[in-house]
C-alpha cells in the first residue's frame, strides 16, 4: 500500500452556544482570520447537529448560529477566502458519522472526558448523540480530508480519536485514504481565563457578566470590565518566570499579548515594573481598540440575517464539492452497492 500525499486543508468547528466572549476570539476566531494568508483553504462550520446533543430552544439555537457566523465574518474571516458552513447543510458530516460510528469502538468513547464531565452519574438519561458525539467531530474533519486542525487544549482527546478512527478505518479495509489529522496549538492565548479568577477558563456560563468580556459588549462595558479585573497587588515583573503563581497578571498578560500579536516576553519588557493601575487602562484602550469594531459589524450583520443565510448556502454549496467525492469513495471502499 502506497503512502497517500494529503493537500493541506484545515477543518475548525464552533459550537453555536450563545453568547461569543474574548476566550472565542482569541482562542479561535482571530487564528482563523490570520490563517486565511497562509494560502491554506480553511473550512470554518457552525457545528449545528453537535448542539442538539444536548436539548436546545430551536429558536435560539437558530439566533445562535447566525450570531456565530456575524462573529466568524466580523472577526475577518472571508466567505470569499475561506468556507463558511453551518454543519447541517452538508449532509456528508452526518453520513460519514454513521460509518464511523461502526468503526470506532464503545470503550473509546465511553473514556471520553466530555462525556463523562457533561453526563456525569446520570449516563443512563444522557442522549445517545451526547455518547457518539466525538465520531461525528471525526466526521466532521476527515469528510473533508482535513491536515490540520486548530485546538484548544481541552479538545486535544478529540483530535486523538479521530486521529484513532481514520487509522482503524484505514487498517480495517487496508487502504491510505483518510489522513492522520495533526493538531494546531499556538499563541499566548490559546485558554483565555476569568476576569474575576484567573484559575478558571472564561465562560458563558459564568454567572458573573463581569468575568467575561463579550463580542456584543460596547466600547464602555469592555473598558469597565478591564479595570475592574481581579488582579493582585504587586508590579508586573520584566520575565516570564515572574508571573508564577500570579494567574490573574498572567491571564491580563496574555490577553495584552494576543490583543497586540506580541509574545508574553515582547510585553513584559515594555511594561515591566508597572503597576496594575497603569497596565490596565493601556490594556482597556487596546481592548476597545480591537473589539469594538467587532462587535459593531455583528451587531449590523444580525439586523440582517437574509444575508447570513445567503452566505451559509453558498459555503455548503462550496464544501459539497468536497465532501460528496470523499462520501462517495467511503462508501465504495465500504461496499455499498450504487456508491
Amino acid at each position: 500500500m502506497t503512502e497517500t500525499t494529503f493537500t493541506p486543508r484545515v477543518f475548525s468547528g464552533i459550537q453555536p452556544s450563545g453568547d461569543l466572549h474574548l476566550g472565542n476570539y482569541l482562542g479561535a476566531l482571530k487564528r482563523f482570520a490570520d490563517a486565511q494568508s497562509k494560502g491554506v483553504q480553511s473550512i470554518y462550520c457552525m457545528v449545528d447537529l453537535h448542539a442538539i446533543t444536548v436539548p436546545q430552544n430551536p429558536a435560539d439555537l437558530k439566533r445562535s448560529t447566525r450570531e456565530l457566523c456575524a462573529g466568524f465574518i466580523a472577526s475577518g474571516v472571508d466567505p470569499d477566502k475561506s468556507i463558511l458552513i453551518n454543519q447541517s447543510q452538508v449532509p456528508e458530516h452526518a453520513q460519514l458519522a454513521w460509518i464511523f460510528n461502526c468503526v470506532a469502538r464503545m470503550g473509546w468513547m465511553g473514556r471520553m472526558t466530555q462525556w463523562k464531565d457533561k453526563a456525569g452519574k446520570n449516563a443512563e438519561a444522557a442522549s445517545l448523540g451526547l455518547f457518539a458525539y466525538p465520531a461525528l467531530m471525526a466526521a466532521d474533519i476527515l469528510i473533508y480530508h482535513a491536515t490540520h486542525v486548530p485546538v484548544g487544549e481541552d479538545q486535544k482527546q478529540h483530535l486523538e480519536l479521530t486521529r484513532d478512527i481514520a487509522a482503524k478505518f484505514n487498517h480495517d479495509y487496508g487502504v491510505d485514504f483518510f489522513p492522520l489529522t495533526e493538531p494546531v496549538i499556538e499563541g499566548a492565548a490559546t485558554r483565555v481565563m476569568s476576569l474575576r479568577d484567573g484559575s478558571k477558563k472564561m465562560s458563558k456560563s459564568d454567572a458573573s457578566d463581569a468575568s467575561r468580556i463579550n463580542m456584543t459588549d460596547d466600547a464602555d462595558t469592555i473598558a469597565k470590565k478591564i479595570r475592574k479585573a481581579k488582579t493582585d497587588p504587586d508590579a508586573l515583573p520584566s520575565e516570564v518566570e515572574g508571573l508564577k503563581d500570579r494567574p490573574e497578571a498572567r491571564n491580563l498578560v496574555n490577553i495584552y499579548a494576543a490583543l497586540n500579536e506580541q509574545t508574553v516576553e515582547q510585553v513584559l519588557a515594555d511594561v515591566g515594573g508597572q503597576q496594575f493601575g497603569t497596565f490596565k487602562p493601556a490594556l482597556a484602550d487596546l481592548a476597545v481598540a480591537k473589539l469594538a469594531p467587532i462587535s459593531t459589524e455583528m451587531a449590523r450583520l444580525m439586523n440582517d440575517p437574509a444575508e447570513i443565510d445567503r452566505l451559509l448556502a453558498k459555503g455548503a454549496l462550496q464544501a459539497r464539492e468536497i465532501t460528496a467525492p470523499i462520501l462517495k469513495k467511503t462508501y465504495e471502499i465500504v461496499g455499498m452497492v450504487g456508491a
